[in-house]
């Protein structure tokens, strides 16, 4: 976890005072108060700290002590700080109901304040408003949407003389040939668990909702289930590409940091990853020219989708301890000054309209995709729990060690399923 306040902690702070930016523990008031520190969590690595330097340039004398940490460690601490009141002011809060993190896992133990009264709120498009609330009640200042896809490093694919595929046999072929020219087509980072359903989600979008947008409400009606659906051709074509050498060697043994590193320095063609990875690509090689395009599922072109949804926003402590300050800093987060800091730094695309923003070359295909009503929500949100996802991501780690079978899994995640909220 990287702890950080802006202007920068001295070098000399102990391990003590770490600790507490870690648990949110600054000892500071409402804004109105004595204190004008803002506690933060965030999992928005290489973008938060753009956000967090206007925020205070915009606040002359308010300094916002900060941590940044990835996915998986900062869902396993989010609960526990909450529960133990140590939680920041403001933190990291998923869409929906898929993880840990989520908005209706946090909202439903009244963890997070009912950001409802906001004026950002009524404007967000009813698919964001949808998975930021909590029967009814918006817990979740989302800023941004972000798509699932392969991320090409230009540079790479130019040197190799290879262009990006656009049905399933060419994008066997495209793994091969690189493979043959000895650099690996896609950098996968496995020992990460979270970055397990990436690759899966973006075929599932093509194999399971291009024939039955309806999937979804048939799941929740207990008509479906993924044992007996299109979930096994993902997960089959997901395995496929593993055997045809389409990722580096041991994606187990590959954690996120090191498969950034792999497809920014050229040593793998792209990643696949959502858009967010482009912003951390760029900082790893500030000449590199990245753009997002669609991984295909099919031989036509035409069927392919794109999982594309609300990102991770951010929410309030309903026992922050600087309530006025944290509620200044969602709203400067909804701006479209804060949003356009956001979605830039990390190529995405803004959650709100009008506020100016023009899209990134590098995500002009996700454009195309989401005004052509070609993305489906990433699959958890929709989920009625989050142990669902657990089980998914823990599942495909042991597949991918070989501890595992896909038939298994999808029958785990389905009595997981099936045991509701």
């Amino acid at each position: 976890m990287k702890t950080r306040t802006l202007p920068a902690l001295v070098a000399a702070a102990t391990s003590v005072a770490l600790l507490a930016a870690c648990s949110g523990g600054t000892k500071a008031g409402d804004s109105g108060g004595g204190s004008k520190t803002l506690t933060l969590a965030s999992v928005d690595q290489g973008s938060v700290e753009d956000v967090v330097k206007a925020f205070e340039k915009a606040n002359p004398g308010v300094r916002v002590r900060y941590t940044t940490s990835g996915a998986d460690q900062y869902q396993q601490q989010i609960r526990t700080q909450l529960s133990s009141g140590t939680a920041p002011d403001v933190m990291s809060v998923w869409p929906g109901n898929g993880n840990p993190g989520a908005t209706h896992v946090l909202a439903k133990p009244g963890y997070l304040r009912d950001l409802s009264d906001q004026s950002w709120a009524a404007e967000m498009p009813d698919a964001i408003k949808s998975v930021a609330q909590y029967e009814g009640k918006t817990y979740n200042a989302i800023f941004g949407q972000n798509g699932i896809g392969a991320v090409y490093n230009q540079q790479a694919m130019a040197k190799i003389g290879l262009t990006p595929p656009d049905t399933w046999t060419d994008l066997l072929a495209f793994c091969k040939a690189a493979k043959a020219k000895g650099t690996p087509a896609f950098a996968l980072g496995n020992q990460d668990n979270w970055v397990t359903q990436l690759v899966l989600y973006a075929l599932v979008a093509t194999t399971v909702y291009g024939p039955d947008r309806d999937f979804d409400q048939k799941m929740q009606a207990g008509r479906a289930t993924f044992a007996r659906s299109q979930w096994t051709t993902a997960l089959d074509k997901y395995l496929t590409m593993e055997k045809t050498g389409c990722f580096q060697k041991n994606p187990l043994g590959t954690n996120y940091e090191a498969s950034q590193s792999l497809a920014a320095s050229g040593k793998t063609l792209a990643i696949i990853q959502g858009n967010w990875v482009i912003a951390l690509l760029k900082g790893k090689n500030p000449q590199g020219t990245f753009t997002l395009r669609a991984l295909p599922a099919t031989d036509d072109p035409s069927q392919t989708l794109i999982p594309a949804a609300a990102g991770a926003g951010y929410g309030v402590n309903a026992k922050a301890k600087n309530k006025d300050l944290a509620l200044k800093f969602v709203n400067f987060v909804m701006s479209p000054e804060g949003m356009k800091l956001f979605v830039k730094k990390q190529g995405g695309l803004p959650s709100l309209p009008d506020t100016g923003y023009s899209v990134d070359p590098s995500l002009a295909e996700l454009s195309k995709f989401i005004g052509s009503d070609r993305t489906v929500p990433f699959m958890d949100q929709l989920w009625p729990n989050a142990k669902v996802q657990q089980t998914m991501l823990s599942g495909l780690q042991e597949i991918f060690s070989g501890q595992s079978t896909p038939e298994k899994l999808l029958d785990e995640m389905d009595a997981d399923y099936k045991a509701g909220s």
